[in-house]
């Protein structure tokens, strides 16, 4: 059993389970008997430690709300309240089938709003509804949209060898987005699927998937090869495949769906 010291709440116990969608990894912890007072950066950032902690992406707690399955409550790993995440969100569904809130469906709240999700009875995959999009700018070659999340897509060559640690931190901090930071997306066509990989603001790092990213990389990409009506793009990040629909009119995104799998790692207890 771990030990973290020198933070609020001495002597308690943290149950909590990991799981994983597509590499990108998350905390999640039962909360809706509301025990674990979760507003404490330094706290959440000392779990998501992968050295003095439990190690992660992100922390969410699952919580009651009313008219609603559940609430998801979701914090980076620095610690710091996030935008929606669509892995992420995916995970936590399978959170809620573990728990045994939902069965194959749920509607339950995110930050960004409401979301729908079906996850299959017999496998790991889920299907997250995410939100609707009706604008893209663009700073220079580069696709600006929101997701749920900020994202900067670039098409990219050679991507397997680039060094986006270095090139996506320069832009998350460069001077227009510095300030709310952005996730930045490198993309290349790879001709039957799209090769994405990600910085993520919060975590400031490459993580090996970011959902709400390859939502936006789908989009930007469409918006791109002026492709309509109904979309399904196939995407490879470091840790597996994912794919994203959509329903395109040229100027919004309606019917988005993020989809692939959200496994469950292992359980714990770790007490602080």
């Amino acid at each position: 059993m771990a030990h973290l010291t020198n933070l609020k709440n001495a002597n308690k116990t943290l149950f909590f389970n990991k799981f994983q969608g597509a590499g990108n990894d998350f905390i999640m912890v039962d909360n809706r008997n509301n025990e674990h007072d979760h507003h404490n950066p330094a706290f959440i950032a000392r779990l998501c430690d992968r050295r003095f902690g439990i190690g992660g992406d992100g922390i969410m707690f699952l919580e009651n709300k009313a008219g609603y399955d559940f609430e998801m409550v979701y914090y980076n790993s620095d610690g710091q309240p996030s935008s929606m995440c669509g892995n992420g969100g995916r995970c936590i569904v399978a959170f809620a089938r573990k728990l045994a809130i939902i069965k194959e469906e749920t509607n339950f709240l995110a930050v960004d709003g409401p979301h729908y999700a079906k996850i299959s009875e017999e496998t790991d995959w889920v299907s997250l509804q995410m939100i609707d999009v009706d604008h893209i700018s663009q700073d220079n070659h580069a696709y600006i949209l929101n997701t749920g999340s900020p994202h900067y897509v670039l098409p990219s060559k050679a991507l397997k060898t680039l060094d986006v640690f270095s090139e996506g931190r320069a832009i998350r901090n460069s001077a227009l987005y510095a300030d709310k930071g952005i996730n930045v997306n490198f993309v290349e066509d790879m001709g039957d699927h799209y090769f994405v990989r990600t910085y993520e603001r919060g975590v400031e790092d490459e993580t090996y998937a970011c959902g709400t990213g390859v939502t936006a990389v789908a989009m930007a990409m469409a918006k791109e090869k002026n492709q309509k009506g109904l979309v399904k793009t196939d995407l490879k990040v470091m840790g597996g495949d994912l794919n994203v629909r959509f329903h395109y009119d040229g100027q919004e995104f309606t019917d988005v769906f993020l989809e692939g799998p959200a496994t469950f790692v292992y359980e714990g207890n770790i007490s602080y």
